[in-house]
């Protein structure tokens, strides 16, 4: 026997008031990250093509930039840096004085509140462009685990609060934990790229981060996009290793990813909205085709209901300035 009419569930959706009283899911500032391209040089602001509203900073246009977004809601930023040089084995990752080290600093003292995460991966440090030590075309994993480790271990010892490996190599997450434990900063969360799929959707990216490879692609160490189950077995393999969180990036192609890491585990979840996630939206806002309040929220919304706990996304600051509020 039908319920209706006695439960109508239209009546609750009604009016604005009456949506926001019921709603499952809610995403705040405090739950963003938003990512920034640290360059060399002073008063550095360059716009990046693909991303409009993005652009790479230098160190002190970045600390600016971090004071605001602590003022405005934002908890985290998640840093990538682009080095003076590049060479076939990413020297300047490893560097004390390195471009996120030296970022690190600075930002603390601009914006001492803010959660400072830094990127672990040698793919804007090499003048190849992959993520490892190479032996002719092949990436070699275990000869690039050294250099992760000592990569993590120069950010940790700058100030990073989590430090977040990317790279996609096996074994990574063991020894970076080794690493910090081993100097004293067992203190140090470890945030996994644990499921990052060979996308489509980093292009934009690459022009930012300036980390094209310079021959072939990252296939052969990122994953399958056909492949779930794959990518709970590598989460398994970073929790064991002694990883603090988990990600799973892109985010919006692999919602059920994002369901079913959450389900299985339990563990903090973060999602990675990103590049070509956010430069298709804005082409097409810009095409008049997308509303954009609507679309950032719709968005947003579904990737923490998937199961994200974190959300890192390019639209983290122009969400707590309430440029979507409607």
């Amino acid at each position: 026997m039908s319920r209706f009419p006695l439960y109508r569930p239209r009546r609750l959706r009604r009016t604005e008031a009456l949506r926001r009283l019921v709603r499952e899911t809610h995403v705040v500032a405090e739950q963003l990250v938003q990512p920034l391209f640290v360059v060399p040089g002073t008063k550095v602001e360059n716009p990046v093509g693909s991303m409009p509203g993005v652009a790479q900073l230098s160190i002190d246009r970045a600390a600016e930039e971090c004071r605001r977004l602590v003022d405005l809601g934002v908890s985290a930023v998640l840093l990538f840096g682009i080095p003076e040089t590049k060479d076939a084995r990413g020297s300047g990752a490893v560097a004390p004085d390195g471009i996120i080290p030296r970022a690190l600093e600075a930002i603390r003292k601009a914006a001492p509140g803010l959660v400072l995460v830094t990127d672990v991966c040698l793919c804007e440090y090499t003048d190849h462009g992959h993520c490892g030590v190479l032996r002719g075309d092949e990436v070699e994993n275990d000869p690039t685990l050294e250099l992760l480790a000592a990569e993590a271990l120069a950010h940790a010892r700058a100030g990073a609060d989590i430090v977040a490996p990317s790279d996609m190599m096996d074994g990574r997450v063991g020894a970076i934990r080794r690493a910090l434990d081993g100097a004293g900063l067992s203190h140090v969360p470890i945030l996994s790229y644990a499921a990052k799929f060979a996308s489509g959707f980093y292009g934009p990216f690459r022009e930012a981060a300036e980390s094209t490879p310079a021959f072939g692609d990252r296939r052969g160490y990122q994953m399958d996009p056909a492949n779930g189950d794959e990518a709970l077995r590598e989460v398994a393999l970073d929790i064991e290793e002694g990883a603090d969180m988990v990600m799973v990036k892109p985010a919006l192609p692999y919602l059920d990813v994002i369901r079913r890491v959450k389900d299985r585990t339990g563990y903090p979840v973060a999602a990675y909205q990103v590049s070509g996630e956010y430069a298709m939206i804005k082409a097409a806002v810009a095409n008049g085709w997308l509303d954009e309040a609507r679309v950032v929220e719709e968005t947003l919304t579904a990737i923490r209901r998937a199961g994200a706990d974190v959300v890192i996304t390019y639209f983290a600051k122009d969400v707590a300035r309430g440029v979507y509020r409607r």
